[in-house]
């Protein structure tokens, strides 16, 4: 009797083992996010003309909690400068944020706390966060509770600002990007420890499948690389490179360097900073 879905040892001819956790989250299944209890994806408005030459002013309702998410968020609502209705949105709420609190976003809007407004128009060292990436993406970096970045120079002829982001890597963005100013609220979340698993399953419930999470090491050979033999080794070096396929793809992927960093880093002033 032949079955198609066999395949006969001579055709597998290494010994294929499973297919290995890292591949099974690429097929979602069990290992999407646990989206259900969100609020809503935090966003700026979109980047209108009244934003980008004047400002537009907005009522925040309230600040609420956002499950899996350790910043809390704020619902500001804005009449629409084109037709006669409302505008609901929802902003990671920078610290010092409160219920009632009007906030200004536009070029034209004041340097206070909760106002956003393009990166360009800040002075350099101003504290900001939920930072965009592109013009108009409405906020993409520093947006994890306590987080901020900071503005270092702007180069008004090129039109481009440098921040500093919350890794300590600058970058360079365009100074039509918009910020909010102030810090994430939420700050100091991960000074309290843990102190039991049942905190960590509530933790990980709420985000998605990734806890508990067990070692390569701990595993047969079968299910992971670096599994197998009678003691919990490697056996062989624990980088692995960019281009190896999903399967081998496990352990420091593409590592520059990889030990402890040792000595402290000095930071180089860049040019425009000179």
């Amino acid at each position: 009797h032949h079955r198609p879905w066999c395949v006969p040892a001579t055709e597998g001819a290494a010994a294929m083992g499973r297919v290995i956790r890292s591949q099974r989250k690429g097929r979602g299944g069990i290992f999407t996010s646990h989206s259900t209890h969100r609020k809503g994806s935090a966003q700026f408005r979109k980047h209108d003309n009244a934003e980008r030459h004047h400002y537009v002013k907005g009522t925040v309702n309230e600040i609420i909690h956002d499950s899996g998410r350790g910043a809390p968020l704020a619902k500001v609502t804005f009449r629409d400068p084109y037709r006669y209705k409302h505008q609901k949105e929802l902003f990671v709420a920078a610290e010092g944020m409160y219920s009632g609190q009007f906030v200004y976003c536009g070029k034209k809007a004041n340097l206070t706390i909760g106002n956003v407004k393009p990166v360009g128009d800040m002075p350099e060292g101003t504290i900001i966060c939920n930072v965009e990436e592109k013009t108009g993406d409405r906020g993409s970096l520093a947006r994890a509770s306590g987080d901020y970045a900071i503005v270092v120079a702007h180069n008004p002829d090129s039109g481009i600002t440098r921040v500093k982001l919350p890794s300590g890597c600058k970058k360079v963005i365009s100074s039509e990007c918009r910020a909010m100013i102030g810090q994430v609220a939420g700050g100091g979340r991960t000074e309290k420890p843990m102190l039991k698993a049942g905190r960590s399953f509530h933790k990980y419930k709420a985000k998605r499948n990734s806890w508990p999470r067990v070692r390569g090491v701990a595993m047969n050979p079968c299910e992971h690389p670096h599994g197998g033999g009678n003691h919990q080794h490697i056996g062989h070096a624990s980088t692995v490179s960019r281009y190896a396929p999903p399967g081998q793809k496990v352990g420091l992927i593409a590592a520059r360097r990889t030990g402890r960093l040792r000595g402290t880093v000095v930071v180089k002033p860049s040019k425009d900073e000179k």
